[in-house]
């Protein structure tokens, strides 16, 4: 069963409608799903889908004319293959499709570069001349997220501004992602993607009739699973120095965020040669470097500023929980390395997913027009604050704090300030006193509105607040989760929460 990606079949679906030729980039790191997002785009329709491998020019044209001769074009009758790529592309209008778009996907489409360099200038040239007025659909398909912006869709490469529409796949969101496990509670949904992230491929490997505990086990721990080796196979395919990248990838997994202790933490001892490891794991998907949401130009152009995640909910498992126990893992002990190290663990480590999942709920809420303004920008706050410390001269110190979700207006006349408590007891007022005073920076001529997110509830000191108050919003893990199907307000919730 096909699940989510209705965005990118609409994409896909309005460009095929359209009348005019069509010359579609469609590109995203691996296991995010594209193969499958195009053949199900390309069900009930008349197409060709051709999958390039790793092989050589002459190979890789053979395979290709002997997949377009099988229809009825007029070629077939005097040649067994086509002599080469431009005559080879000639013919793609000539399918026997009748009035319907001559659709053709070329997946992988990096691959047949790296055989011949010279087929994005082919491509470019055939375009220009014909086949943009032709009533053709051609799809290229790439994993290389580097190849396709830097070599073919970069200024001065050829087919810079001749594609008439570019998509970047993402990992699919948590609403998508919870949709692969129907009878989860909604504790479970979280854990799962948690675990598992938006990566279909991953999704997939989760039995929904199995617990989450016993999925980790027989699906993740188990040597001889498909994600017990993913991640390692991964890597080996897209990257050289794979142990250097390991010990990146674990300190950023196990808590080192900034670029000078990775450096420490995996014994890089130039941070300039970590700078580099990193860049490359942000162009796969893996890590990004996040910034404080109202961060300025200036400070995101300093190579030592900013913090590091893994983008990868899976890799971050992987490397908090498999990696670190591997010798174990290879011994058999899956039981021991679940209960000592996973399960007492699994919890907190899900709290991070969590902050995603309530993101993305107020991204939800604003596409309904159900909050009290419309934001620009949205992200985790950091900065300084002051604190009470017994300690210091004057009885105050100044300490980083974060804030987990803050949401601002264009003009910076509206702040919505989030908090996200994954945990089993209820989120205490004495908490949501703490977020007012992490405000103390951003005090500025605005109005503020507070979002508060539990899976356990809230205090009746929070309830007995949101009830007098118009500005303070509480959303339960039911309300969460459920929003694909109930679709509430801000003000919607706060009703519920008084009822």
């Amino acid at each position: 069963m096909f699940i989510g990606r209705e965005a990118e079949l609409e994409f896909l679906q309005n460009r095929y409608d359209e009348k005019k030729g069509q010359l579609i980039v469609l590109y995203g790191r691996r296991r995010v799903g594209k193969t499958e997002t195009l053949r199900e785009f390309c069900r009930n329709k008349p197409h060709i889908f051709f999958s390039c491998t790793q092989s050589t020019d002459r190979v890789q044209l053979a395979r290709f004319s002997t997949q377009l001769l099988r229809e009825d074009i007029p070629a077939r009758q005097y040649i067994s293959a086509f002599p080469d790529w431009e005559r080879a592309f000639l013919a793609i209008p000539e399918l026997p499709y009748g009035e319907k778009k001559k659709l053709i996907v070329i997946d992988e489409f990096p691959y047949m570069c790296r055989g011949n360099r010279s087929i994005p200038s082919i491509l470019q040239n055939l375009w220009d001349a014909k086949l943009k007025d032709c009533n053709v659909m051609i799809i290229l398909c790439g994993s290389a997220m580097s190849f396709i912006e830097k070599e073919l869709l970069a200024e001065k490469n050829p087919l810079y501004g001749r594609a008439t529409g570019i998509y970047k796949m993402k990992e699919m969101g948590f609403y998508d992602a919870a949709r692969f496990f129907p009878n989860y509670s909604e504790k479970e949904k979280v854990l799962a993607y948690a675990v598992l992230g938006g990566i279909p491929h991953y999704l997939n490997q989760f039995s929904p009739d199995l617990s989450v505990p016993e999925n980790i086990r027989r699906n993740i721990l188990t040597k001889g699973s498909v994600l017990y080796s993913e991640v390692d196979f991964l890597l080996h395919q897209e990257l050289r120095e794979t142990p250097v990248y390991n010990s990146i990838i674990e300190a950023v997994a196990l808590g080192s965020t900034r670029l000078n202790d990775i450096s420490q933490k995996s014994l890089v001892e130039d941070t300039s040669k970590t700078s580099v490891y990193l860049k490359n794991l942000t162009e796969l998907g893996i890590v990004e470097r996040e910034f404080s949401v109202d961060a300025k130009t200036k400070e995101k152009a300093n190579t030592n500023r900013g913090t590091y995640r893994l983008t990868d909910h899976f890799f971050r498992f992987w490397y908090a929980f498999g990696f670190a126990n591997l010798s174990q893992l290879e011994d058999g002990d899956v039981d021991g390395v679940y209960e000592y190290f996973v399960k007492p663990a699994l919890h907190e480590f899900a709290s991070l997913a969590f902050e995603d999942i309530c993101r993305e709920f107020v991204r939800g809420l604003q596409k309904k027009n159900a909050l009290p303004f419309r934001f620009a920008k949205m992200g985790r706050w950091t900065g300084k604050t002051t604190v009470r410390d017994a300690s210091a001269q004057n009885g105050f110190r100044t300490a980083e704090t974060e804030i987990d979700l803050l949401a601002i207006d264009r003009d910076g006349k509206n702040y919505l300030v989030g908090e996200c408590k994954f945990r089993h007891s209820p989120f205490d007022y004495s908490e949501y006193l703490d977020t007012l005073a992490k405000l103390t920076p951003l005090k500025e001529k605005a109005k503020f509105y507070y979002a508060l997110f539990s899976e356990s509830g809230f205090d009746k000191k929070i309830t007995a607040e949101a009830e007098a108050s118009e500005s303070l919003f509480l959303y339960d893990l039911e309300t969460i989760v459920n929003f694909g199907k109930q679709r509430p307000s801000c003000r919607a919730q706060q009703e519920h929460e008084m009822r």
